[in-house]
């Protein structure tokens, strides 16, 4: 057998490394440490790095609505920011019942205080609330006592649900319910 490279050998290592980890990042869907990244892609930590640092290199200069960065929880394939508005236009938000319910809360009560929310809706809205922010329905501030937050929904809240286009205002509760006992 010859030394000569075949049509049908494999392409240098580094070529195939970057897509390979390419694929990799794009089929897990989630930030990876790097000795995840070479695990998965066979090889040690040092060619993984060499791989991922062209795969950079290569996203960072075409013209591409993806990018790889580099988060706390290691590397990601993801979406660049410029085209974060098109996600909230063409993919529905999934909420579940009990955060959708302590959305309403918040909308109905709000601006409300945290506390507040848990004593009306119960300590799952401690779980719903960061989910609500990072939906971009809800704004959490600091009160100035530092103690707890205020909790409001956002424009994108209105702009989601529509609620401007409601057929009927709704006024939230100046009463208090007629005691029924």
């Amino acid at each position: 057998m010859s030394d000569q490279p075949t049509l049908w050998e494999e392409p240098p290592k580094q070529t195939g490394l970057a897509s390979t980890i390419e694929a990799i990042l794009y089929l897990k869907a989630q930030p990876l440490a790097l000795s995840e990244i070479a695990k998965y892609a066979g090889c040690d930590r040092a060619t993984a790095e060499e791989g991922l640092i062209e795969l950079m290199t290569d996203y960072a200069h075409r013209d591409s609505a993806l990018e790889v960065v580099e988060t706390p929880e290691g590397y990601s394939l993801q979406l660049r920011p410029a085209f974060h508005k098109l996600v909230q236009t063409l993919i529905p938000v999934d909420l579940g019942v009990g955060a959708l319910r302590t959305l309403a809360a918040i909308a109905l009560r709000g601006p409300i205080a945290q506390a507040d929310l848990v004593n009306l809706r119960g300590s799952g809205a401690y779980q719903h609330v960061p989910e609500l922010v990072e939906q971009g329905f809800v704004r959490k501030r600091r009160q100035s006592d530092g103690r707890s937050y205020w909790l409001q929904v956002t424009e994108k809240f209105h702009q989601y649900f529509q609620v401007d286009k409601l057929p009927i205002a709704l006024e939230p509760q100046t009463q208090e319910p007629a005691d029924e006992s």
